[in-house]
């Protein structure tokens, strides 16, 4: 099996210089650190040696993963009347083995995943001309199983909204209507499949990027367990609640999905052991027995719809008519989360980003090639950010800097506590359940200015969010429409118990028409 560069051809990097004196100055000045000009003379007797060595190492060949399956057609962006959602970002065509749990099966990515010679931007100007030269590890997987990579999908610029209307190619629109927006940050992983040639998609979830589509769009999202999905080789936010997952039609398709992807990666530094599970057993429509707490706390808040609020009420009780027991319980730290959430995500953000989307202290693969482009690319083109990441990166470095990461610490502490809170309801009942966003689909406003676009990037958070911090799986799936858009009912459950929360979306899928809500 060929390597990357047997046929992507390899980036001519610039050698390796030495420091000037001024070089060391500006860093110390950085730094805080007061350097005289005789310690400048003797730092730079010792240089030579060290880079002696460093040239060296950059002389070495990368050790990357094999690119398994060469053959590939880059393709191009559609023209807008093949895509009228503004969903796809690009076709293409890798095709996989010859069968396979997912032999037949098209699949579509979200702008965020690396396969190698496909380039992907994040949804961002200043990701433009990056070419990965890896396949990310669930891309490998499906194509194992037989999948055809056809599309890379719209996403929100460099995924820090979960509105839908902030992407670099423009606002992904709702396949419901047109006048609203797709939801954020997966947009066209949820959009595209209301396309005939795409079946399946992968989203990434860090506040609820892939569970506010789908619940906007009306189709079948997982955020699965932290770390049940390896995430090597995807573009993410923050090591500590990035998560990929399935986005689907049905709950069948993303429970086979799921079964393809889920599993311990020994390349990804997130995972602790873990195993998947034939999720797909779990697709029955009896749920006798199975218990069901509607978290009070997540409905009525100053921004919920009351049609929203009364069609999951409505889809909880059409779960106790399946055999569901159904119970209401209140779980008060559930509004006391956003705080923690945004705490971990702004800094996180800032930190990783600040280190070129690599981060440090693990180990496992290190996506090389992203790292120098986005190193090169954020310093030369910083102003083509979006006002989202803009706002998130000062408010994380404002943080950093003026209060020494104490609010970093101490989110990163609550959160265990925050986790034990969940856990503790979930010893009682076996889900969750609550609206997955407290309205349906925003508006498209074609010239949105930059106020409102921050008001409303982040608005929808309120129960999507807690769950990337304290790592449950938590599942979106359409329970009804009002006028004339989805609704999303998000079901969440104990960690690494997947096969229950599709075991109730399935029976609530197959004997209820969400349509005729």
């Amino acid at each position: 099996m060929p390597r990357l560069s047997s046929y992507l051809g390899k980036e001519r990097l610039m050698p390796l210089r030495l420091p000037e004196d001024d070089d060391l100055y500006n860093l110390a000045s950085e730094l805080h650190i007061g350097l005289t000009a005789k310690e400048v003379e003797d730092f730079q007797s010792v240089l030579p040696a060290l880079f002696e060595g460093y040239h060296r190492l950059d002389q070495m060949p990368s050790d990357l993963p094999f690119i398994k399956y060469p053959n590939r057609s880059v393709g191009a962006r559609p023209p807008r009347t093949e895509d009228p959602y503004n969903a796809i970002v690009r076709r293409c065509s890798i095709k996989g083995a010859s069968s396979g749990k997912l032999a037949g099966k098209r699949i579509g990515l979200k702008d965020n995943i690396c396969v190698a010679g496909i380039p992907i931007t994040f949804g961002s100007r200043v990701m433009d001309g990056y070419v990965p030269d890896i396949d990310a590890t669930i891309a490998t997987r499906m194509l194992d199983a037989g999948a055809e990579i056809t599309a890379i999908l719209n996403m929100e610029d460099f995924a820090f909204s979960g509105s839908g209307d902030s992407s670099a190619y423009g606002a992904c629109l709702n396949p419901h209507s047109q006048e609203h927006l797709a939801g954020g940050s997966s947009s066209g992983s949820a959009a595209a499949l209301y396309y005939d040639d795409i079946d399946m998609s992968i989203g990434g979830d860090q506040g609820g990027s892939i569970r506010i589509p789908a619940s906007w769009c009306g189709i079948v999202g997982l955020k699965p367990t932290y770390g049940l999905v390896p995430y090597t080789g995807i573009g993410g936010i923050g090591h500590t609640f990035d998560h990929t997952g399935p986005m689907t039609r049905t709950v069948a398709d993303n429970a086979l999905l799921l079964e393809v992807i889920a599993g311990k990666d020994p390349l990804d530094p997130r995972q602790g052991e873990v195993t998947g599970q034939s999720y797909t057993e779990a697709l029955h429509t009896d749920i006798s027995g199975i218990r069901v707490g509607l978290v009070t706390e997540g409905l009525g808040s100053q921004v919920s719809e009351s049609d929203v609020d009364a069609a999951v009420r409505q889809a909880v009780q059409q779960l106790a008519q399946l055999g569901a027991q159904v119970t209401e319980i209140s779980i008060p730290e559930h509004t006391e989360g956003l705080p923690i959430w945004s705490s971990i995500a702004m800094q996180e953000a800032t930190a990783l980003f600040q280190s070129n989307g690599l981060g440090y202290f693990s180990q496992g693969l290190y996506n090389e090639s992203l790292g120098v482009t986005l190193g090169k690319f954020r310093h030369a083109q910083g102003e083509d950010l979006p006002p989202t990441l803009k706002l998130g990166l000062l408010m994380g470095s404002y943080l950093i800097k003026r209060y020494h990461g104490r609010l970093y610490s101490k989110a990163q502490n609550l959160r265990r506590g925050w986790r034990a809170a969940y856990d503790r309801h979930l010893s009682e009942v076996d889900v969750l359940a609550m609206p997955t966003t407290p309205m349906k689909a925003q508006s498209y406003i074609p010239d949105i200015d930059r106020r409102t676009l921050l008001g409303r990037s982040w608005n929808m958070l309120d129960n999507t969010g807690p769950f990337d911090i304290t790592g449950h799986p938590s599942l979106s799936i359409p329970c009804a429409r009002s006028n004339g858009l989805p609704v999303g009912l998000m079901l969440t459950g104990r960690h690494f118990d997947e096969s229950t929360l599709y075991r109730v979306a399935y029976a609530f899928e197959q004997q209820v028409d969400w349509r005729s809500h």
